[in-house]
């Protein structure tokens, strides 16, 4: 554990081994046999508390003791306390004993807490027992969430807790439990905002000044850092959810008569409905309007949120202009994932252009291509930017909320600390809280439009970190592709670099005369979806991407390239599900197929545990077909999309049988691998 090797057994250790465990079996058997016939009696409860100490970690042992403890208690008049007391101390010192035996054993320390909390108890004794275990171990954090457990009970002030952290932690700063106890007693004092804490920027400076004595002490400990990142996080946080984007943009002109509105969050919320967003064409409020989020949490939460709007044509045959509006008429329900809700009202204005000589979209007699010479460069003086130029020249109108004097000096104060300490000391750690730092400085810097002062140093940082710590180099990889992104989106013309515009009508009928082509970079991981709303067709190809989350928000996204990344199984690919225009795909030469369970999501592959909307018909599609069943995933991710072209080639999973599925859940495809099907 720990790094530490594990010693081979000598013979004497095997032998006492095999003794204890066979006094276990014996102390079990006896044990289960008086918990299934309901035997309470003092022998029994001896058995239990003798194979409790051998095994503080049965949990059965420790429920048979609370239905035990209930039982007898039952039995007890109320007058007569001193039995009742003996009880309780009883279940009190068979936790104690085991405690000694492991003192971080879950089943101890939640039985002891059970009892507690039934009363008739001293929490001043509870309170010294404290004291002890503390000393003996000071950053057990089982007994630091039992002492937030009877300081509760006690009503001992938020204040006197937090003076005994900044003793423990000035006895010893490498105590990480001291470091996170403070940080959840300054998060109750900052919510009942108590004189002297609130506003935060009270506290902020001088808990900067406490962590960074422990961290320029020992820079290589990694406690206190912990903590200090846990205060960048309250110093930027913003004080409420606010919307930072949207598709169509305010202030821009579309031609489609049924289109997707997006609204994008700085953080997820809830509460997006007809009575919090109201949607206006001309005069009439649409009613029947349905608002959904995209990949909601578990807490059904989204990001961005989406609906759908048709304009209603009407029966003249003359070109119309429709002004429309989305604004937010009880912005305050619309709440953030921590129920603090939305104060600031917002509004986004555009216009859709009607015209009844419009042909509908033609379908590509060729399969669409997105090489180099199938591109040239944007024309920026083409209708094509018109769209594009109103999405980053108008979207600062709801770009909230405005930076703080105090967060921006605050932070540049720690930025010139952290230099300061790097100068003199080679600490990964150090490097990284800098990275953050910067890139924390950049966000508050300038409300209106993102800020990218500090990027190539933040990206060199993480360049260095990459060599300097290989055992943490998939994380730095992620944060590099982030900030490379925030740089990449920041405005129109760094954009631009990256787009390049198909050279083929027949390709820009289905994926749009433009392409955000972002191959070749080596991103792990993508963002800033906030600045990508407008894609229509992005190409993704030769990077190291291992998932696609948060592209659901891309919902004009007709074509998408993902070839030659690293992306290792179908639920990789579930944002998918969301992108109802998708018509273009291309997974070629990825992983899928090559690792047999996917652990990151569940223990076992499974259609039992899935529950996406497509599996309740998996059933009836796979009916009589027994090769199709190994195929649930896919099905739940393509069986909703009109796809018309799709490469799988080069993955594992791209066998006979598998094509053969594709074919016969895609009716609408025409070309697959390269191939046109026929």
């Amino acid at each position: 554990m720990h790094g530490r090797p594990r010693k081979s057994a000598t013979p004497v250790d095997e032998n006492a081994s095999a003794l204890k465990a066979a006094k276990i079996r014996s102390l079990q058997s006896q044990f289960l046999l008086n918990h299934h016939n309901n035997i309470y009696t003092k022998e029994a409860l001896e058995i239990n508390a003798k194979l409790i100490e051998s095994n503080p970690e049965f949990m059965t042992a420790w429920n048979y003791r609370k239905l035990a403890f209930e039982h007898n208690l039952s039995n007890q008049s109320e007058a007569d306390s001193d039995h009742i007391k003996s009880i309780i101390d009883e279940e009190l010192r068979v936790v104690e004993n085991a405690l000694r035996k492991n003192f971080k054993s879950y089943g101890a320390w939640h039985h002891r807490k059970w009892v507690i909390s039934k009363g008739n108890s001293s929490t001043e004794r509870e309170l010294r027992l404290l004291n002890l275990f503390q000393k003996q171990d000071t950053r057990n954090f089982h007994a630091w969430n039992y002492r937030r457990f009877i300081a509760g009970l006690k009503n001992i002030s938020d204040e006197k807790e937090l003076q005994f952290t900044t003793d423990m932690i000035n006895d010893n700063f490498s105590n990480y439990s001291a470091w996170h106890n403070r940080s959840v007693l300054l998060s109750h004092l900052l919510e009942k905002k108590v004189v002297g804490y609130f506003p935060k920027e009270i506290f902020l400076k001088e808990e900067y000044e406490f962590v960074r004595n422990a961290v320029f002490t020992d820079p290589d400990d990694q406690s206190g850092w912990f903590y200090h990142l846990w205060l960048l996080d309250q110093t930027v946080k913003v004080d409420m959810p606010n919307l930072v984007s949207s598709w169509p943009p305010h202030g821009s002109e579309i031609t489609k008569t049924t289109f997707p509105i997006v609204l994008f969050f700085n953080e997820p919320v809830e509460g997006v409905n007809l009575q919090t967003v109201s949607v206006q064409v001309e005069d009439d409020i649409f009613k029947n309007i349905a608002w959904s989020p995209l990949s909601s949490n578990k807490f059904k939460c989204g990001q961005a949120w989406l609906t759908h709007l048709t304009i209603p044509l009407g029966e003249t045959h003359s070109s119309k202009i429709f002004q429309v509006k989305i604004s937010s008429e009880y912005s305050q329900g619309i709440i953030s994932s921590n129920g603090v809700p939305c104060s600031q009202h917002w509004s986004i204005a555009f216009r859709v252009s009607v015209c009844h000589d419009f042909q509908l979209e033609g379908q590509s007699l060729r399969g669409v291509l997105m090489t180099d010479e199938n591109f040239s460069t944007v024309d920026i003086n083409s209708n094509v930017m018109d769209l594009f130029k109103s999405y980053f020249e108008l979207a600062s109108d709801y770009e909230q909320p405005t930076s703080s004097k105090w967060k921006s000096e605050m932070i540049a104060s720690e930025i010139d600390q952290y230099r300061e300490l790097l100068s003199w000391a080679e600490c990964k750690i150090g490097k990284l809280t800098l990275a953050r730092l910067l890139m924390a400085n950049d966000a508050i810097g300038t409300p209106v439009a993102p800020n990218t002062t500090h990027v190539e140093e933040v990206l060199k940082l993480y360049s260095e970190l990459m060599e300097l710590d290989p055992t943490h180099y998939q994380y730095y990889k992620d944060e590099y592709s982030l900030v490379f992104l925030k740089q990449v989106t920041s405005s129109k013309e760094s954009l631009m670099k990256y787009c390049g515009q198909y050279k083929e009508s027949t390709s820009s009928n289905i994926t749009g005369p433009m392409c955000l082509r972002l191959n070749f970079l080596s991103l792990s991981q993508i963002g800033s979806f906030e600045r990508l709303l407008w894609v229509q067709s992005l190409d993704l190809s030769h990077n190291q991407l291992h998932s696609i989350e948060g592209l659901e928000a891309l919902q004009l996204l007709s074509c998408l390239n993902l070839s030659h990344n690293k992306v290792g199984s179908f639920m990789a690919l579930d944002p998918l599900r969301f992108l109802k225009s998708l018509r273009v795909l291309n997974i070629s030469y990825n992983e899928l197929g090559a690792h047999t369970v996917d652990t990151r999501r569940y223990l076992c592959s499974s259609p039992l545990s899935h529950t996406l909307d497509y599996d309740k018909k998996f059933e009836e599609f796979a009916t009589g077909d027994e090769k199709v069943l190994n195929f649930w995933e896919a099905y739940s991710v393509f069986g909703g999309l009109d796809i018309m072209q799709l490469d799988v080639v080069g993955n594992a999973a791209a066998d006979e049988r598998f094509i053969l599925f594709l074919v016969k859940l895609l009716p609408g495809l025409k070309w697959l691998d390269g191939e046109e099907l026929h």
